[in-house]
C-alpha cells in the first residue's frame, strides 16, 4: 500500500501556541510544530523574536493530509480563528511577530491563498523560505497547560469557534 503524500502548510496568525492548538485538531492534519519563518536572524531563539526586530513570525508548521482534508479547509480554518485584517496583533499580542501571514510551499497553494484571502486582510502571502522550530517549551503548549490563564481565555475560546464552525473537520 503507498503511503501518502503528505504536504506542508505554514501560517501565522498571532501566538503560535493558538495556532497549534487549532490545527492539531482536525481530522487529516498529521503533525503540528510551532516555530519562525519570515525573518533574517538564522536560528532565532524565542526571547528575538519576541523584539520584533528579528523579520519573523510566530508560524505553526503543519503536515497534513491532502487526501483527508484540503489546503483550502486549512486556509479557512486558518482565517475564521484569528483577525486578518488587524496588522501585527492578534488580541493583547502586539508586534509583528504576531503578524497574519501565510507560507505557501506551492503555486497551488499561493493561488489557493490569495483566492480565498478575505476583504480587508492585511494577511502576507510569501514563499517559504525557512521554518525554525521553536523551543521544547513551546511543543503541544496548550495540550500541556491547559489550566494555565492564557490556554484559558484566549486559547480555549479559540477552539470553542472552531468546534462550533467546523466539527465536520474535527478529529
Amino acid at each position: 500500500m503507498d503511503k501518502p503524500k503528505l504536504e506542508i502548510a505554514v501560517f501565522g496568525g498571532g501566538c503560535f501556541w493558538c495556532t497549534e492548538a487549532i490545527f492539531q485538531r482536525l481530522r487529516g492534519v498529521i503533525s503540528v510544530s510551532p516555530g519562525y519563518s519570515g525573518g533574517t536572524v538564522p536560528n532565532p531563539t524565542y526571547e528575538q523574536v519576541c523584539t520584533g526586530t528579528t523579520g519573523h513570525a510566530e508560524v505553526a508548521r503543519i503536515e497534513f493530509d491532502p487526501q483527508i482534508i484540503s489546503y483550502s479547509d486549512l486556509l479557512e480554518v486558518f482565517f475564521t480563528t484569528h483577525d486578518p485584517t488587524t496588522k501585527n496583533q492578534q488580541g493583547a499580542d502586539v508586534g509583528p511577530q504576531y503578524r497574519s501571514v501565510i507560507f505557501y510551499t506551492s503555486a497551488a497553494q499561493k493561488t489557493a491563498a490569495k483566492t480565498i484571502l478575505p476583504p480587508h486582510a492585511v494577511t502576507e502571502i510569501l514563499p517559504l523560505d525557512q521554518f525554525y522550530p521553536a523551543e521544547n517549551y513551546h511543543q503541544n503548549y496548550f495540550n500541556s497547560h491547559k489550566d494555565a490563564p492564557y490556554c484559558q481565555l484566549v486559547i480555549a475560546p479559540k477552539i470553542r469557534k472552531l468546534l462550533d464552525h467546523y466539527g465536520r473537520l474535527i478529529t
